[in-house]
């Protein structure tokens, strides 16, 4: 590459977290058993709905693309920013950096895309349980899924287009811990007022569209559980919706403060904060709110242990 401030040049560097020595050590060994966790327990999900004919429902279907959307989020920016942690220079090749930011983007779109679809599944299950089979066929969920995947890929393939076009400053340091849209378009030596205008198109589209799908499946399921006698149906009613409500609420609120208003939008610290929000808690959490407040992965969890254990004493003997 050329000497010319409006290159990119061959790498980046991310800043990161903090420059302190013994803080990068204990963010390492923090981030490392919290990834660790992440990827066991969304590949544990994933494996139980597998063994357990039980799990074979629309529902479970979308958890486990739920699930392998958050280990590949988690797994396109941890593992990059552990070895950074340990690393003096911290730096990230520009292929790298451009495909970071495209599969960050496109798995979150495509978990925004998903996490609508499961209301949907939920408003068909509470709204018209007689005809869920009939509505929520298998050709219907796969559609539904392929169309989240590739809208979520296509909206993340422009942005990283039209992003790395930008003739760069001679700066190339990143004040973030990946290659975050935002953090990367800050480096442009030119107005990037466009580039702002198509992250807001791509967050309505993206995120406010299928948020208020999420919204209005809600809002129907909400007045149609109300419209329910028995206060043991209402709470069977709620039950079935809480673990997919409460991962919305986790995943949407934050993404809508931080790109609907990329102007006036969270500090710098607060991207980092969200960004790490994103790749580590909430594929960590995922797993866990579906798996406690589920009774059904519950079961299976425990099917598989009394296999495991007969097995071993099966061995053992």
């Amino acid at each position: 590459m050329g000497t010319d401030n409006q290159t990119w040049g061959r790498e980046f560097v991310l800043l990161g977290l903090s420059r302190d020595w013994d803080t990068q050590v204990s963010l390492f060994v923090l981030f490392v058993a919290m990834y660790l966790v992440t990827v066991l327990g969304n590949l544990l999900i994933v494996l139980l709905i597998r063994l357990d004919s039980r799990l074979h429902t629309p529902m479970y279907f979308f958890l486990t693309n739920l699930s392998i959307v958050d280990v590949s989020y988690a797994t396109s920016i941890v593992p990059q920013m552990l070895v950074h942690f340990l690393a003096e220079h911290k730096a990230i090749p520009y292929v790298s950096c451009a495909a970071q930011l495209f599969f960050s983007l496109g798995l979150g779109g495509t978990e925004f895309a998903l996490l609508a679809v499961m209301a949907y599944d939920r408003y068909v299950a509470v709204c018209d349980p007689l005809r869920y089979s009939v509505t929520m066929h298998g050709g219907l969920c796969t559609r539904l899924a392929i169309t989240s995947w590739v809208s979520g890929s296509v909206n993340s393939l422009v942005h990283t287009a039209i992003t790395f076009q930008l003739p760069m400053c001679s700066n190339k340091l990143i004040d973030h811990i990946s290659c975050e849209i935002l953090a990367v378009v800050r480096l442009a030596c030119v107005d990037t007022s466009s580039n702002e205008v198509a992250t807001m198109v791509s967050s309505v589209v993206l995120l406010m569209s299928p948020f208020c799908l999420v919204l209005l499946s809600y809002i129907k399921i909400i007045s149609t559980v109300l419209k329910i006698r028995s206060t043991e149906g209402r709470r069977k009613a709620f039950h079935t919706c809480a673990s997919h409500l409460t991962v919305v609420v986790l995943c949407y609120g934050t993404a809508i403060v931080t790109y609907i208003q990329p102007r006036s939008g969270p500090s710098v610290l607060q991207e980092k904060l969200i960004s790490l929000f994103y790749a580590i808690l909430t594929p960590m959490l995922n797993p866990m709110i579906y798996s406690l407040r589920n009774k059904e992965v519950k079961g299976a969890w425990q099917k598989l242990l009394r296999q495991l254990s007969g097995l071993t004493s099966k061995l053992t003997t």
